[in-house]
């Protein structure tokens, strides 16, 4: 029975971090860490490093399916996963210098919020826009959102893909495909320095549940990406709006039953 419960938990939780993860580049522990916590009763540190790992996969499989679509800007990717990578430390090591907030939260607001807004104003910006920025314009803007992404995500510790995909699509003004192509890129590189982070500090994982997130991630991941970079603009707004909404509203939920 224990084995069963612990099945279908994954299975949800996987569910739910794939669905985010291929349609938004959102990263899995914002659904897969209340998940375990609540129903499984992980330790908090414990539940985080699994669903880390299981976004490393779920995002380069994603990342792989957006490549082949010619939906990812690696350049400016690399660019800007730099930016995040060392702002996200200098975020953390500013966090430990004031006291403590409550802005826990934030990523499960902006997960909701962001989810509204593709669903009341979509982004409908074309590739050919896109294109009309010079390189070295685009290079600039890249270094510069990463500083502000990794200061956030290091600070608050929490919203990187959610931060990523508002940039990329209302500030840099990426097309959506490419825009959570390139996000779901550099999340695949961030979830892996948090994973082996959180394992060799930690220790060891609780195997069975670590495979099963990962697996289950992994498939939802890649059928979300699939049907992402098969379906017009408006349609991927629209189902990407409504995935982020009822996740938002989802681990809302799970973090009141946490208290």
């Amino acid at each position: 029975m224990n084995l069963l419960f612990t099945i279908i938990v994954t299975f949800f939780a996987g569910m739910g971090a794939g669905l985010g993860t291929g349609f938004a580049g959102m990263s899995a522990a914002a659904v897969i860490s209340p998940m375990l916590i609540t129903f499984l009763g992980m330790d908090p540190y414990m539940a985080v490093g699994i669903a880390l790992s299981s976004d490393v996969l779920a995002s380069a499989v994603s990342a792989y399916t957006y490549h082949k679509n010619k939906n990812l800007d690696i350049k400016n990717g690399l660019i800007m996963m730099a930016s995040v990578l060392l702002f996200t430390v200098v975020g953390s090591w500013v966090a430990s210098l004031v006291p403590s907030t409550t802005m826990g939260s934030f990523s499960v607001f902006m997960t909701f919020m962001l989810g509204i807004k593709f669903i009341v104003k979509p982004v409908m910006t074309t590739k050919e826009a896109m294109q009309g920025v010079s390189a070295e314009k685009r290079a600039l803007q890249s270094i510069v959102c990463g500083v502000v992404i990794g200061m956030i995500c290091g600070f608050i510790g929490a919203g990187g893909g959610m931060m990523m995909l508002l940039i990329l699509t209302s500030v840099l003004g990426y097309e959506l495909k490419t825009a959570v192509g390139t996000s779901v890129f550099i999340m695949t590189f961030t979830a892996l320095t948090g994973a082996v982070s959180h394992f060799t500090i930690g220790g060891a994982p609780d195997w069975t549940v670590f495979i099963l997130c990962v697996l289950f991630t992994l498939l939802w991941a890649r059928i979300a990406a699939v049907f992402a970079n098969k379906a017009d603009a408006k349609t991927l707004n629209r189902a990407t709006g409504i995935v982020l909404v009822v996740l938002g509203i989802v681990v809302m939920g799970f973090n009141l039953l946490t208290k």
